[in-house]
């Protein structure tokens, strides 16, 4: 199984990053309010990006990278994969 860094743009317009192995799932409980804590205020939550990456350590790398972005550049990102989803 492969493990997904995943982008979600809560309700206020901020950014999440996070991974997981199965994103939809993650978002089911982002948006339970048993997910993340930044998010549990920021509800609900939408997927607005996922990449699929290696093993965890993979995941948890590119999460990284990811988070340092600049807000624009975080934007761009989603821009250029963007994804449909409800």
């Amino acid at each position: 199984m492969s493990w997904h860094v995943y982008i979600v743009k809560c309700a206020d317009g901020s950014l999440y990053t996070g991974i997981a192995l199965e994103v939809e799932e993650r978002i089911k409980t982002h948006n339970s309010g048993k997910g993340a804590k930044y998010t549990r205020s920021r509800l609900p939550v939408r997927l607005v990006y996922r990449e699929y990456v290696g093993d965890k350590g993979d995941a948890l790398r590119r999460e990284l990278d990811i988070k340092k972005l600049t807000p624009k550049a975080k934007h761009q990102l989603i821009a250029h994969h963007e994804i449909k989803c409800d």
